[in-house]
């Protein structure tokens, strides 16, 4: 058997059939109901208390916040009313100490001082104006306040759309004194402390985020129904019925129901931990095992960038170990189209723990060049193989294929259970409709904002999930063809801004 052939070989453990497709998404559904129904399933279907998206009509500044890492971000969001913004923004490093500080307090006062020097910089006319009313006396109305949307990119307990406690810190951060509170009120506080015109109108999670930043931007009059996130991680937010949110009863919590929606967080990487219907490879099972969260995240092993490099990693290592395949091995320079024999250097990444980046699996994807040049560089110069012949290159490309080609079909699994479970291709039964207005929804979109690297990136990734969707019983072709992808960037900035908007309505129309 040639080498090629061992490769295409491997590359079949990875095929994911349009039987599988269609038994992940009744399942995905089965898993969605079942997390609208209660806490503790495989995906939590957490409730925002976000009950309206955007339609591009809004105006307003608005200020967002996006705490999710090593550094913080303060951004100012002018909303133009006609699906255009404009964003004014500062970022900052948060100091190791403040990260490990003995108390909240700490932490929260930096960030407060930040929002502070913010205004004064970006928003001075504003900051002196409620200066001088408060000197003189005046009591500030809630017009006079910029309404804040705070990304907080931590496991929290939410409560209403700007409550939420600290289950757990996770990034490096390390104060304990901050477990089980509501992070809104202790920013709050220190924002009052500090007697800023700002008021912490909602909590965000950057996916339920997307959602709001494309329904804001998509052209037309559809609502955007999912955000999807496919980049180093992947998850999920989509518009459910609240009626269908029934373990709302149990959970409680302060909404809005005029709408009858609510967005809900899915936090689908977690789907089918329990792996009844995702598929599974020796390299998949290694990988899993040797994580630092085994029997977690299966889904999101499977299609996010974090984890396609090592995928890889590992079914190369499995070529080259069998010693039964002809990948970077040759007898003699002789039969190398470089005339040089093929080695790895010791220290390669292919033999380090995550050490192929899924950067090149990007490089391999779109690699056109003759006799695979691109990628015989990237192999030399990102993974210590020097001299890697042409064979070896369409090898590892073959392989590259199938492993994004299984992660996008596993993305349409969720992005075609979302849309099947909600109805949003189908006429309501019973509904008396007109000839034309079963034609006009015929024509309406599915509107879905995507971001991440994986779907913006990679090359032909959004072509493999709409061959998928097409092969989903109840999308179809026509369904396909009906459903509008775009990208939404920045749901920690433009749309915690919205979400800001969102809440701020609701207290207004109290």
């Amino acid at each position: 058997m040639g080498l090629i052939d061992d490769a295409r070989r491997v590359a079949a453990e990875f095929e994911y059939s349009a039987e599988d497709v269609n038994k992940g998404v009744k399942e995905f559904i089965r898993q969605m109901d079942e997390g609208l129904q209660e806490t503790g399933k495989s995906l939590s279907q957490i409730p925002t208390y976000v009950t309206a998206v955007p339609n591009g009509t809004e105006k307003g500044v608005y200020l967002a916040i996006d705490l999710g890492g090593t550094n913080f971000r303060v951004c100012s969001i002018k909303l133009n009313g006609d699906t255009t913004f404009s964003l004014t923004q500062s970022k900052v490093a948060i100091p190791h100490e403040l990260m490990v500080a003995k108390t909240s307090k700490e932490l929260f006062s930096f960030l407060a001082k930040q929002i502070e020097s913010f205004i004064k910089i970006h928003h001075g006319d504003h900051f002196e104006e409620h200066h001088q009313r408060r000197q003189n006396g005046q009591e500030p109305t809630d017009e006079h306040f910029f309404q804040l949307g705070f990304t907080f990119s931590f496991p929290v307990h939410q409560l209403s759309i700007n409550e939420g406690r600290l289950i757990r810190w996770t990034k490096g951060f390390d104060i304990a004194d901050a477990i089980g509170k509501d992070v809104c009120n202790l920013l709050q506080s220190e924002i009052d402390a500090l007697h800023l015109p700002v008021k912490v109108a909602a909590l965000v999670n950057d996916t339920v985020g997307t959602l709001m930043a494309r329904s804001y931007t998509s052209p037309g009059k559809t609502g955007t129904l999912l955000g999807a996130i496919f980049g180093t991680g992947t998850n999920g937010a989509y518009v459910e019925k609240l009626d269908k949110i029934t373990k709302l009863k149990k959970v409680g919590g302060d909404f809005d129901t005029s709408t009858g929606n609510m967005v809900v967080n899915t936090e689908w990487g977690s789907f089918d931990n329990q792996m009844s219907v995702l598929p599974d490879t020796p390299y998949d099972t290694a990988l899993d095992k040797e994580s630092n969260n085994p029997g977690i995240q299966m889904f999101e092993k499977r299609v996010s960038g974090m984890f396609l490099g090592e995928v890889l990693r590992r079914a190369i290592l499995s070529m080259i170990r069998e010693g039964k395949t002809e990948l970077f091995r040759d007898e003699s320079s002789g039969t190398n189209d470089i005339h040089s024999t093929c080695t790895i250097a010791n220290h390669s990444p292919l033999y380090q723990q995550w050490g192929v980046d899924t950067s090149f699996l990007s490089i391999a994807q779109a690699d056109q060049s003759a006799g695979q040049h691109i990628t015989r560089q990237a192999l030399n110069k990102d993974l210590g193989v020097d001299a890697a012949s042409s064979e070896d290159a369409q090898a590892i490309k073959i392989l590259v294929e199938a492993i994004g080609k299984r992660a996008a079909r596993l993305s349409a699994v969720a992005i075609g259970a979302v849309i099947i479970s909600t109805g949003n291709l189908t006429l309501t039964a019973g509904e008396a409709l007109s000839d034309k207005e079963k034609g006009d929804l015929e024509e309406e979109v599915v509107d879905i904002g995507v971001d991440g690297s994986l779907v913006e990136y990679y090359p032909g990734f959004e072509q493999y999930i709409r061959e998928a969707l097409r092969e989903i019983e109840g999308i179809g072709e026509k369904g396909e063809k009906r459903i509008r992808m775009g990208i939404a960037k920045d749901g920690s900035g433009v749309g915690a801004a919205l979400i800001a908007l969102v809440a701020a309505d609701r207290e207004g129309g109290r």
